[in-house]
């Protein structure tokens, strides 16, 4: 993403309930974002805000016997009360009923109508009141919303309505978007999209009759309608800053850097929104970047089913920045996630508990002990020291790297193992044994490495977790309330001489359900043979018969009348092979091509269903959540052996 300048959206969310996890995910990651470019020093303006016009709206208004508008304002304070609470530091929260949007919206309607981009016809086909979208006969799937994750009952309309020529753009769109790869991000949604582009493109309805639906913004050329409310929402990325209004503010920030949304709205933000703002004139946003859904356990989250994550609980029984650090880690962006609290539980133990709490807890109170409270002199350089320093410098390198490409996920993770090695560091140095034998200067040495150490990784972890690094570089004695970017990938900026404060447990260990204590890595367990009882042990020859390799991933697709199967085509070196594995319940087919994974590639052949299956691939489970194990390096190739 260019440095010049950084505007991120979420979608602005409807008003017809209350917040849940998804809202929570997308408004976290936009604010994670712009707050990486403001330390990075880039002029940043991040928007969100609400959705309130629409058919849902005055539904859920009617079902609450109020009008909408009070709907509307009794939801938006939700969303506002949970932006606070979730330190969510946007710079604008706009509502579709504020007048400064619906003038926009009418003004834009007024021009392309004058201009003939906007007629009256008759419709008649199914709409779906959960999507408020229009579909014909053969867009349906089995006579229901074809929508993913919807699959509601439609209803059949007749009735005269204005629509938009977005079908005159089709062609311009496809071009546009095989010219422009990083406009629609993953790759696979922009295939999606692409997909959904060879099939004729329809005009698009912009209007409702008031006869019908009452509560939107008028039409200005007809008062017996009004605007349909996704022709309404998207103008909110531009009415924000200043379009037809401030000229300056609209050039200063337009186009957008990204649009986050969900895969679920993909085709209104990557179909309706390029066509019109191109029939407007406008330059298309520099990204679209469609991430996936939470899912509790395998199922994704629904009312209906009940099994909604209420975020505000989430914050309030763990913490806010234990919250957003596990949503910025556990889900790769583009992919879908599951959510389970045996999940949060154990990242925050691993991560946070365990390592980078207990860390921080160790050195400082060492400093405290042997050092007069205060940051030490280092002297000679070993082996360990420099190998600590490289891999602290490294995964800042790395961390700044995978935000820029949109896997904070990995980001997280490379920090995530730089304080393991620096618990490593500290076990195999033993400043506390140092310590005893009055080894003073050896000692600062090892605690300068461990404090410079961790003023990184909480300057890079600062825009996940804000409060908790906050508190993690006080104790280290750093006054600046944000850590500066640039200082991040330069060693030695702790100053020795720095008072350092000790902190009560920065992130105390959660218990789990059934009290089980998950063993430490630690010198404790160094050396100690494991429980002989229940183990099978396996001969190295026994290990050396199986034959691991590399797979890519080329197509998915599910296998007709079985819910947990998905038939796999994959590239093993020059060698095509197919697979059928259990993993639809876990994975969408169109998230897993491209994908390189491993596989055990000599087991041999089966049938299943019908289909032969050449190959197991490799997958870590525990309770009901399933990951494959995959390759990240982008250059891999296939066929590599696994050892």
């Amino acid at each position: 993403m260019p440095d010049e300048k950084f505007y991120v959206t979420t979608p602005i969310y409807y008003v017809n309930d209350k917040p849940h996890i998804g809202h929570a995910y997308t408004t976290i990651l936009a604010d994670v974002l712009s707050r990486y470019h403001r330390l990075k020093g880039v002029p940043t303006y991040f928007l969100t805000g609400t959705d309130e016009h629409g058919q849902k709206v005055q539904q859920a208004a009617e079902k609450s016997g109020i009008e909408p508008l009070e709907q509307a304002d009794r939801t938006v304070v939700r969303f506002r009360e949970l932006w606070t609470k979730l330190e969510i530091t946007n710079d604008d929260f706009i509502r579709t009923t504020e007048e400064r949007h619906k003038t926009i919206v009418q003004q834009a309607l007024q021009d392309l109508y004058d201009r003939g981009e906007i007629y009256k016809d008759k419709y008649d086909g199914w709409y779906c009141v959960g999507c408020e979208r229009y579909f014909t006969e053969k867009d349906l799937v089995e006579g229901n919303c074809p929508e993913p994750g919807c699959g509601r009952p439609v209803e059949r309309i007749e009735e005269t309505n204005y629509f938009f020529r977005m079908s005159k753009y089709q062609d311009w769109l496809i071009q546009y978007i095989h010219d422009n790869p990083g406009f629609i991000q993953p790759d696979f949604r922009r295939n999606e999209t692409l997909g959904f582009l060879k099939k004729k493109l329809n005009d698009l309805c912009v209007s409702r009759p008031k006869s019908r639906l009452s509560w939107g913004i008028e039409l200005p050329f007809d008062e017996n309608f009004v605007t349909y409310v996704w022709f309404d929402a998207l103008v909110n990325y531009i009415s924000a800053v200043g379009y037809l209004t401030d000229e300056n503010v609209f050039e200063k920030w337009w186009p957008a850097s990204c649009h986050l949304i969900g895969k679920d709205i993909l085709t209104t933000h990557t179909v309706y929104w390029p066509t019109m703002l191109h029939a407007m004139g406008l330059p298309q946003p520099q990204c679209v970047f469609a991430h996936g859904w939470w899912l509790v356990g395998r199922d994704k989250m629904s009312k209906s089913v009940g099994n909604v994550v209420n975020p505000m609980d989430m914050a309030d029984r763990f913490g806010v920045d234990p919250f957003r650090y596990f949503l910025m880690a556990e889900m790769s962006l583009g992919q879908d996630a599951s959510f389970t609290e045996e999940a949060f539980v154990r990242r925050y133990n691993a991560d946070l508990a365990n390592d980078l709490g207990n860390m921080l807890s160790r050195v400082v109170k060492l400093i405290v002990s042997h050092c007069d409270a205060k940051i030490p002199e280092y002297t000679e350089l070993g082996a360990e020291e420099e190998n600590l320093r490289n891999a602290a410098l490294a995964a800042a390198e790395q961390a700044m790297d995978n935000v820029e490409s949109m896997r904070i996920d990995l980001g997280l993770a490379a920090l995530a193992g730089v304080v393991r090695e620096a618990n490593r560091y500290l076990e195999k140095r033993q400043p506390w044994t140092l310590a005893k034998e009055g080894k003073i200067e050896e000692l600062g040495t090892v605690l300068y490495f461990a404090a410079e150490t961790l003023r990184i990784i909480s300057g890079m972890i600062y825009p996940v977790m804000p409060s908790k690094m906050s508190e993690l570089r006080a104790a280290l004695g750093l006054s600046e309330k944000e850590p500066g970017f640039a200082d991040l990938t330069e060693w030695g900026k702790l100053q020795p001489g720095t008072p350092v404060q000790k902190v009560k447990g920065l992130f105390p260990r959660i218990s789990s359900r059934e009290n089980k204590k998950t063993p430490v890595p630690g010198k404790q367990n160094e050396g100690k043979e494991p429980p002989a009882e229940g183990v099978t042990y396996a001969e190295y020859a026994d290990f050396k018969r199986l034959e691991l390799r590399t797979a890519r991933i080329l197509q998915a697709e599910k296998v007709e009348g079985a819910d947990k199967l998905l038939r796999l085509d994959i590239e093993v070196g020059d060698e095509k092979r197919q697979i059928v594995a259990g993993i639809a319940q876990h994975y969408d087919p169109e998230g897993l091509q491209g994908k390189t994974i491993v596989i055990v590639a000599n087991l041999k052949p089966v049938k299943i269903r019908g289909l032969k299956s050449n190959g197991m691939l490799l997958a870590a489970s525990i309770g009901k959540t399933l990951r494959l194990v995959t390759i990240d390096a982008e250059d891999a190739p296939s066929g590599a052996e696994v050892s």
